[in-house]
């Protein structure tokens, strides 16, 4: 790990402050109890900060995207009021190297959609479903410190199929009470950036209380993180570095 990862968390921010049923799970926002277990687990390595889709710029100013190696993506109802301009600038970012996990329902979102190339669409969902979120790629850097299954008692079915390209990696499949099942935990590159997409989460249960969730959060930001650069040699003025064919 890096002596130290910036890390974003970006959220709607609107069904907290809207609907009874959310705000008695995430009174603050989701946004706080997401970037609380990441501090749980990240401190002091990782400095956490939050943006709103409010904020002017939605809080992604090219500064802001510039300073961040990893970006949380959490939204719901309000994706087609993000900035085309803020998507793009977020999808050059992850090419350009920044880490992204897109979090639920965020898999429907225009920076999901840009960065991934299709609808992202989900068959089918249902409230107040039981999951089983499966590890299927043991020894992977996201599942360090995770039991298998991770036992989820009340959450939200996404069904198959799913309008996403196929994964590089599939890390978690769920499985749901009804039967259905769902590539759960997928891993994409696109140029330099990893990208990550949890489907378990949900604003109405209290998921990411969870602490197997909040360890999943933790190593897919670790594993996200892009490496340090390299720093450049000092050499003294008119000296050749040795080995300079080989280190060039």
């Amino acid at each position: 790990m890096r002596e130290r990862m910036n890390v974003t968390v970006w959220n709607e921010f609107y069904e907290e402050r809207t609907y009874p049923s959310v705000s008695s799970v995430y009174p603050d926002g989701l946004h706080v109890v997401l970037g609380q277990a990441l501090a749980e687990h990240l401190s002091p390595e990782a400095h956490v900060r939050v943006a709103l889709q409010e904020e002017p710029e939605h809080g992604l100013t090219q500064a802001v995207l510039d300073g961040t190696d990893v970006l949380l993506w959490w939204g719901h109802l309000k994706h087609d009021e993000v900035s085309d301009e803020v998507v793009e600038r977020v999808r050059r970012r992850v090419l350009d190297g920044m880490g992204l996990l897109i979090l639920h329902s965020a898999i429907e979102s225009k920076v999901a959609r840009a960065l991934l190339g299709t609808s992202c669409k989900i068959a089918s969902w249902r409230h107040d479903d039981s999951e089983l979120l499966w590890t299927i790629l043991p020894g992977h850097d996201i599942v360090r410190g995770v039991p298998n299954p991770v036992v989820i008692p009340k959450g939200e079915m996404y069904g198959e199929p799913m309008d996403i390209p196929e994964p590089d990696e599939l890390v978690f499949i769920s499985s749901y009470e009804g039967g259905e099942v769902l590539r759960s935990g997928c891993a994409w590159q696109r140029g330099k950036g990893r990208i990550f997409f949890l489907a378990s989460g949900h604003e109405e249960s209290p998921i990411y209380f969870q602490p197997e969730i909040r360890r999943v959060l933790a190593n897919a930001v670790q594993w996200a993180t892009p490496p340090a650069q390299p720093q450049p040699k000092v050499t003294r003025k008119g000296e050749w570095p040795r080995n300079w064919w080989a280190e060039a």
